[in-house]
This record gives structure tokens, C-alpha cells and sequence, in this order.
């Protein structure tokens, strides 16, 4: 028979697979300690938004506190690689080990070139490989300077305005052949080899699909077993859908590998009470006793990717509305979930005004049953976060319902 959870264990369940059950660590952060935090999330997902700062930076800072952003530069840019770029949620930072499995399973064709006709898509691969194959990495503009290619692109603001050079690197970045060396300080990919980036003998190093034999009929049945198995460890409990939604899998193979998995022994089936699908607990998830973490969540943080999972789980309703017209926003631009214990208990819509030092607080909402210290919690959360971003003042306007007590709150830190 399965075991019978009650929502607030499944909640506590969640928030310790994701480290957020626990205050964060009292010391400095040692690389060592990001490391085991990014093994943990599995997938952390890139956005260009800038607002406040890069997404990528935000779950970290979330778990664990004021942390030096250059550790994930070095985790991400030198040898042996701790993350490396790829899509899996959406373009991320995935574990090197999962590379091979997300080539066989994700296909995001649309991105890149694989619309163009096949002559024109080669011949610009075989140059950009052989360029890349035989000096530094380079940016796509800087690609296309060195290839000395010029066209004739429309100028609008609507969509990517690709050269042709940036879409065939897309296309190879999502046939595994190239990855992302580093990133410059607009954001920009540096492009270089695969082979460069993963250990020596990897079979993914060739592509997609590369080093792989005939007789290997099993592999993506026992990638996805995988994929499934790490997300289900990131979730701790949850249901097909949120653990197929972690890597984007497609939902009816991941439901088979639900399956092997279970009969394996990796996840037990279990009932929590008011969530009305089946529910999965992988058999290393910790069920803590309480839980007492207080955090800022990206609005790109694992913890929300799967909307429907956070409001069943937490009540809390959530989406992100920066491409919303502003008049028809309801919470922000740059909106920012705070769990607070075991509970969302408030949004905040956050910019950093770094010419002013100042983190601006543009809208604050409590949620219904928000607890009586909900503004001093976020005032100090918010003051923590100011001090990373190495900004002097919070700055909290009237807007939305904890205004008032939150500005209070900020005036008295």
C-alpha cells in the first residue's frame, strides 16, 4: 500500500531536495560548497534578463547566501568542467555527465539552421568547425568577422535577427558539436569545440548520435532512465509531468522510464493528500522534521519551473510577465517569489539601479496567509541581497499591499 503524505511533508519533501529547507551556511561559500549545491539542482537555467542580475547567478544566492559569482565562472570555464552549457529546461548549465543523455533527447531544431537548405547549412559548418578546430574561441560576430562572410539582414526589433554564421552555430551548439568556452561581459557565447570541453573518449563529442554503435538500441531507454532518476533527486517527490518537465523530455517516454524506475526500487509510489495525480518519492528524498530556510527564487529558479507543481504544492500562483504590456501586469516586471519556512508567502518586483547603489523594490504583495513577520524577514532578505550585489540602499516603493510594512521594516535595518 503507498505511503500516505500530507501536503506540508510533501512541501518539507520539495524544499530539502532543492536545498531550501535549511538557513543558509554562516561562513564564507567555498567552491566546494557551490559545487555540491550545483550537483544537487542538477540544471540551472540562463536568461539574458538583466534587470537585477543574470538568472544563473540567483539560485546559489538563494541557498546560499553572499557567494562569490566567479566560482561558477571557473566551474563553468576551466578544465575538469563542473557545468557546461546545453539546453535541458531551456538553454542551461547542465552537469557534464548529462550532455550525452540530453543529446539524445532534446531537439531543438527550430533554434538554429535546420531549416536552411543543406548544401548552404553544410558548407558554413565545415568552415566554422575548421576555424574554431584551429585557433581560440570566438564569439559569433567574432566568427563572422574571421570568416570575413557579409549579408544583407532586415532591421527590426521583432525576434532573433540572425546572420547566417549565428545560425549554423546554433544548430551545431544543438547537434553537441560546439559548446560554450566562456561568456564575455555582454553575454555572449565564446563557441568552441565540444572535444575541448568534455573529458577524452566521450562518444558525444562526435555529436549527435556520434561514437554511438548499432548494437546500442538501448541507450536512449537508459538515458532517459537517467534524466528521470536526476530529476526525480532534484524534486524529491512529484509527478511524471514535473519530473518529465525538469530536463523537457517528452512525457510519454519519461512515463515509461517512471515505470523501470520504480520497479527498480528508485521511486516509490505515494498519496498526498489534496494532489489528485499520481505521486512519485525518490527513495533518497529526505522528509525533514520542519523546515526553517527564508529565500528570494528567481523567477527561473528549479523550485518554479513547472507552474502547475508550485501552486499544488504551495498554493502560490506564479508567471512571469516581463513580456506582458505594462499596463496589463499584475505584479512587476521582474517579479521575485519569497519562501519563506515552508510557505510563498510574498512577490517582490526587484531592479538593480547600479549608477544609484540602490536596490529598488518597484512592487511588493504578501500573499493571504502571509505570517505577521513577513515583511521584517523579507526587509533583512532583501538587505542581504543588496550587499552581494554590491548596492548601499533598498529603496522600497508603494506599490502593492506589504509596501508600507516593508518599507517600515527597511527604514528600521
Amino acid at each position: 500500500m503507498a505511503a500516505s503524505l500530507s501536503l506540508l511533508q510533501a512541501r518539507r519533501i520539495a524544499l530539502a531536495a532543492q536545498g531550501l529547507d535549511k538557513e543558509r551556511p554562516t561562513g564564507p561559500v567555498s567552491s566546494r560548497t557551490v559545487g555540491r549545491t550545483f550537483a544537487r539542482l542538477q540544471v540551472v537555467q540562463i536568461d539574458s534578463v538583466n534587470v537585477l542580475t543574470r538568472s544563473h547567478y540567483l539560485p546559489f544566492f538563494s541557498r546560499l547566501g553572499k557567494y562569490d559569482r566567479s566560482i561558477l565562472h571557473t566551474m563553468a570555464g576551466r578544465s575538469p568542467r563542473r557545468m557546461m552549457e546545453y539546453w535541458a529546461h531551456e538553454a542551461s548549465f547542465i552537469r557534464p555527465e548529462h550532455f550525452q543523455d540530453l543529446l539524445l533527447w532534446q531537439n531543438r531544431t527550430w533554434v538554429g539552421a535546420a531549416h536552411l537548405e543543406r548544401g548552404i547549412r553544410e558548407d558554413m559548418a565545415s568552415r566554422i568547425l575548421d576555424a574554431l578546430a584551429s585557433g581560440r574561441p570566438m564569439t559569433a560576430a567574432q566568427l563572422t568577422a574571421h570568416l570575413g562572410h557579409e549579408e544583407e539582414r532586415q532591421h527590426d526589433n521583432w525576434g532573433w535577427n540572425w546572420n547566417l554564421v549565428k545560425q549554423v552555430l546554433e544548430h551545431l551548439f544543438e547537434e553537441g558539436l560546439v559548446t560554450a568556452a566562456s561568456r564575455t561581459e555582454q553575454f555572449e557565447r565564446r563557441y568552441t569545440l565540444t572535444s575541448r570541453v568534455l573529458p577524452a573518449g566521450s562518444p558525444a563529442v562526435n555529436g549527435r548520435m556520434g561514437g554511438f554503435q548499432d548494437g546500442d538500441a538501448d541507450l536512449p531507454a537508459a538515458a532517459m532512465d537517467r534524466l528521470i532518476d536526476a530529476a526525480a533527486q532534484a524534486h524529491g517527490i512529484g509527478t511524471i509531468r514535473c519530473f518529465a518537465d525538469y530536463f523537457r523530455t517528452p512525457v510519454k517516454p519519461a512515463a515509461a522510464s517512471l515505470s523501470r524506475l520504480v520497479a527498480a526500487g528508485r521511486l516509490e509510489p505515494v498519496t498526498v493528500r489534496g494532489w489528485d495525480r499520481p505521486v512519485y518519492r525518490h527513495v533518497e528524498a529526505r522528509l525533514p522534521r520542519s523546515a526553517t530556510a527564508r529565500a528570494l527564487l528567481s523567477p527561473f529558479d528549479s523550485l518554479v519551473f513547472e507552474r502547475r507543481r508550485l501552486e499544488e504544492l504551495f498554493g502560490f500562483h506564479y508567471r512571469i510577465e516581463i513580456y506582458t504590456p505594462a499596463e496589463r501586469r499584475k505584479f512587476g516586471y521582474y517579479v521575485l517569489p519569497f519562501l519563506l519556512r515552508d510557505a510563498a508567502v510574498a512577490r517582490v518586483d526587484l531592479k538593480a539601479d547600479r549608477s544609484a547603489k540602490q536596490l529598488l523594490v518597484r512592487a511588493a504583495h504578501g500573499e493571504p496567509n502571509a505570517p505577521g513577520d513577513t515583511a521584517v524577514e523579507l526587509s533583512a532578505e532583501l538587505r542581504l541581497m543588496a550587499d552581494w550585489l554590491g548596492l548601499d540602499d533598498v529603496v522600497v516603493s508603494p506599490g502593492g499591499d506589504l509596501s508600507p510594512a516593508l518599507a517600515s521594516a527597511a527604514a528600521r535595518n
